[in-house]
């Protein structure tokens, strides 16, 4: 007889549904696993073995195999634990056989048998309720799986909880959603003196999800500036918060099953490994740009990155995935990211300044940001020179709009453009629209497109260069609630696009 249990595989965000198989036949006494399994996995024999003697349950003397198919696809992690277990009880008929094979589970399992949380169980949720199946899980991860709602999770917290549940000794109720996670205090833009102009951008970028970046010297408020960024952003919707939180949950991110409403701010290192920005290493994990998916990817010094790990951004910040490769597969993580980065404008950041004028102008200025290739350059809809703030600036009354009342602008346009591509699959934001569809957004009268045309030619903008002008334009007629884009509109939206400092 051979006993069968459900787990995944994680590519990605995408969790493939692994049978795990387990015959137990006359031979001499071994348990072996097959299949494709990595270290961990071929250990958790030794685990399994120890759990169930820690239970009173003996080993047959017998030959056991545990088998996991499609014996092609690496199996990876110790949340192969709990479906052998799983599968090796029910082919000794100490549980139901029909009950393990309309199960997916996964967990690790200690030698005393308690279970312990791993990552993954909200992907691992979404996979079991494609196949109508039961998830079983560590109570750890129970809140966590329990959003999916289309699935019964059953959470016990150690294996003897589990026999029980599935013979009906000890029914364990279905697990809960964890809390939604309540909003951290923002940083207010009041806080920062001055900077009109750069507080203009922050919210023309957060209204379209538009890449920005600022240059300035050593302390004129590019970081400030940044981490301000979260506050004015509306919060994820229900779609954006699962897509966001599946990738958390494979990060091992989530704290306690609860879900944020938040948008994601991350903020890596110029040291930062091409791995750790893009993702890979061992088990192709996520990088930065993808946990910060449907939020915000801060760089500061920008141009101290690793040349090969910025040209890396080009792609996903087109295409809004990114592609990790290896030999033995190819995975896929989503990041539509609003990259903000800060640099200063030349190695020594006094380059504009005539008080403390570089001295190796405008040398020092060329290389430094020629480590930023044009290409890269080409893809920040909104570039801008922020100013140093001067001693008597600092003791001057706060100036601007507070955080609440610029986000309510960005809330208020956000809501236009969603109800604009409502049913437009891959579309959310203007910074997506393209093609004729932009065009159609964006119609310019003869004055405006005159405007453009020419600013094009002076300026050189290229095909890309000018279609992101346009998306600029249209989200800054959506934050004064005009119908269509105006000459005042596409004036500012150019004036964003034009930077002194850079080639």
């Amino acid at each position: 007889m051979v006993a069968k249990a459900y787990t995944v595989a994680f590519q990605g965000v995408d969790a493939r549904l692994v049978e795990v198989q387990c015959a137990v036949s006359p031979g001499l006494p071994s348990f072996a696993i097959v299949g494709l399994p990595d270290k961990a996995v071929s250990e958790a024999r030794e685990r399994v073995r120890a759990a169930l003697t820690s239970l009173s349950i003996a080993l047959p003397a017998k030959k056991i195999t545990i088998n996991m198919s499609p014996a092609d696809l690496l199996k990876e992690g110790s949340h192969f634990d709990l479906p052998i277990a799983l599968a090796l009880l029910a082919a000794l008929d100490v549980l139901p056989p029909e009950e393990t094979a309309r199960i997916v589970a996964l967990g690790e399992l200690a030698l005393d048998g308690a279970m312990v949380p791993v990552i993954g169980a909200l992907p691992a949720a979404v996979a079991a309720a494609a196949q109508d199946f039961k998830l079983v899980c560590p109570k750890a991860c129970g809140a966590e799986a329990a959003w999916v709602g289309a699935v019964e999770v059953i959470a016990p917290d150690n294996l003897l909880e589990c026999i029980n549940h599935f013979n009906g000794r000890a029914i364990i109720p279905p697990a809960e959603p964890g809390e939604v996670v309540a909003e951290a205090s923002y940083r207010d833009l009041r806080d920062v003196k001055g900077q009109e102009r750069a507080k203009r951008a922050l919210e023309i970028a957060a209204a379209g999800r538009h890449h920005l970046l600022m240059l300035g010297s050593p302390g004129s408020g590019k970081s400030m500036l940044a981490a301000r960024m979260p506050g004015i952003l509306p919060p994820l919707e229900a779609e954006e918060a699962l897509e966001t939180s599946m990738i958390h949950s494979l990060a091992g991110l989530l704290d306690e099953g609860g879900i944020s409403r938040a948008r994601p701010f991350r903020a890596p290192h110029h040291t930062s490994s091409m791995a750790a920005i893009v993702g890979g290493g061992r088990g192709a994990k996520p990088g930065e740009i993808s946990l910060a998916h449907h939020g915000v990817l801060f760089l500061d010094e920008f141009p101290e990155f690793p040349r090969t790990v910025l040209e890396t951004l080009r792609q996903p910040i087109e295409t809004g995935d990114v592609v990790v490769a290896r030999a033995n597969a190819h995975v896929r993580y989503p990041c539509q990211f609003l990259l903000v980065a800060a640099a200063n404008p030349c190695r020594c950041g006094y380059l504009a300044d005539p008080q403390q004028a570089c001295n190796r102008a405008p040398l020092c200025g060329d290389e430094y940001l020629g480590r930023i290739s044009g290409p890269l350059m080409d893809r920040f809809d909104l570039r801008l020179e922020v100013p140093a703030v001067t001693v008597e600036d600092l003791s001057l009354p706060d100036t601007g709009d507070p955080s609440a009342t610029v986000a309510a602008r960005v809330l208020q346009a956000r809501a236009v453009q969603s109800e604009r591509f409502s049913g437009i699959p891959g579309c959310r934001v203007n910074a997506d629209a393209e093609g004729e569809l932009l065009e159609d957004i964006a119609r310019l009268d003869a004055e405006g497109a005159a405007l453009l045309n020419k600013a094009a030619e002076k300026f050189r903008l290229t095909a890309r260069g000018y279609h992101r002008v346009l998306r600029v334009a249209r989200t800054i007629a959506d934050l004064d609630g005009a119908q269509s884009v105006a000459k005042p509109h596409l004036a500012e939206a150019i004036s964003f696009r034009l930077l002194q400092n850079t080639r």
